[in-house]
């Protein structure tokens, strides 16, 4: 049966739900005060990569922190002065990171981003996207032939989980990208994975078509629910009510203060992510590549080569700190020798944003505690783009009433 369904958010993850929602038959308006894929979608890595299967909390991550936070060119950092505020969601950090805790929640991240391309693909054909989105598989590299074997216990949780690599040595790494550093001595080639070659695009196609499909995008905040009982009204934003049966909360790090007026108390925490981008750069890479050791994504995009990777938690009010996003320059050149050398800074384009982060790394998906009537769909950290697809098809699958086609119990809110 058709029903008024209203999504809370325009990224990736709001855009695919409204989409599957209505090839349901649903009437759907998006709500966002900002555009389509404007936000958190806009920057990522372009990674559509069903391995990304290990939890950001590891057991012994704990050691790693302090090389991390005293290195000027590490890929962590924290702004002491937001530290009272962020200590409670570290401790969940580091209590998620057991061994018993990581395989569960790779289980289910598996489940999610798995069949993330090719459930993606209807949706892409219809958007006439299939420019924007490639199958070429990603290449990890290290200067260290221990390094994989360091980070074993990551590599062993992906096998465990389905996933399928190539080992090479420093001959194939060249055969294969060579426009890469001679200091890589060691790679691993994911060929299951892909990526997108323009976020921002991506999401606004998919935007296109659900217009054109008769979806509607409406430009405003939305502030609160209205009910009459447990059974949804509308949903009230700051220029008046609509009028909805449904509503999905797929707001980004935005949804935790609209998951807490429905009664749900998400730790849901911003990891303020940094690219920069090297417009018309000398040479591009085929695929992405990541330095394992530098926690480094390199990505060949339409807009130009796009380093992305640092992590900094600092809240959702403090200005950028643009020396992160440089930072990725200086390692890319490291990366990429033919990079080396000064660039004009009209060449360079810089971009920090939000990615909207559990403690368990797991996104909030399912029903709300105040109503069955409104469901999440946000929480999704370093994997929006890749977790967006199998999302939106469980949001549609809930709101039909059908049983999910994957098991949802380890994203339900009522976890925390």
């Amino acid at each position: 049966m058709s029903k008024k369904v209203v999504v809370i958010g325009a990224g990736m993850v709001g855009i695919v739900a409204a989409s599957f929602l209505q090839r349901d038959g649903h009437t759907v308006a998006v709500v966002d005060p900002n555009g389509p894929g404007e936000g958190a979608s806009f920057g990522n890595a372009g990674g559509l990569n069903p391995s990304s299967v290990v939890p950001m909390s590891m057991p012994g991550i704990v050691r790693n922190v302090p090389k991390w936070l005293s290195d000027p060119l590490g890929p962590l950092a924290i702004r002491w002065t937001y530290l009272p505020s962020l200590l409670p969601w570290l401790i969940r950090f580091i209590r998620a990171g057991t061994p018993e805790r990581v395989e569960s929640q790779a289980r289910a991240l598996r489940d999610l981003l798995g069949p993330c391309l090719d459930c993606l693909e209807p949706l892409v054909k219809a958007a006439d996207a299939q420019d924007l989105v490639h199958r070429r598989g990603a290449l990890f590299v290290s200067r260290s032939k221990d390094a994989f074997t360091n980070d074993r216990a990551a590599w062993d949780l992906r096998r465990r989980h389905g996933v399928k690599w190539d080992d090479l040595n420093a001959d194939e790494i060249r055969q294969l990208e060579p426009t890469l550093s001679h200091d890589y001595v060691r790679g691993i080639f994911v060929r299951e994975n892909g990526h997108t070659s323009n976020p921002h695009r991506l999401v606004s196609r998919l935007a296109e078509a659900f217009q054109r499909g008769g979806g509607t995008i409406i430009r405003s905040r939305v502030l609160d629910f209205e009910f009459d009982g447990a059974q949804l009204r509308a949903v009230r934003t700051t220029d008046g009510s609509i009028a909805a049966e449904i509503a999905v909360v797929a707001a980004g790090v935005h949804s935790k203060p609209l998951a807490a007026a429905l009664g749900d108390r998400i730790p849901l925490e911003t990891e303020r992510g940094y690219h920069i981008v090297l417009r018309n750069p000398e040479i591009m890479p085929r695929i992405p590549l990541a330095d394992v050791d530098a926690k480094l994504v390199a990505t060949p995009m339409e807009t130009g080569l796009r380093f992305a990777g640092i992590v900094e938690l600092a809240g959702l009010t403090a200005p950028p700190n643009w020396r992160r996003a440089d930072i990725l320059l200086e390692r890319g050149r490291r990366m990429l020798p033919s990079l080396a050398g000064s660039h004009a800074e009209e060449s360079l384009s810089r971009w920090m944003g939000h990615r909207p982060s559990t403690p368990d790394s797991l996104p909030v998906i399912g029903p709300a505690r105040r109503s069955p009537d409104v469901f999440y769909a946000f929480g999704h950290g370093h994997v929006g783009m890749a977790a967006a697809p199998t999302t939106g098809k469980i949001i549609g699958e809930l709101v039909g009433g059908k049983v999910p086609s994957i098991p949802i119990e380890p994203f339900r809110a009522g976890r925390f």
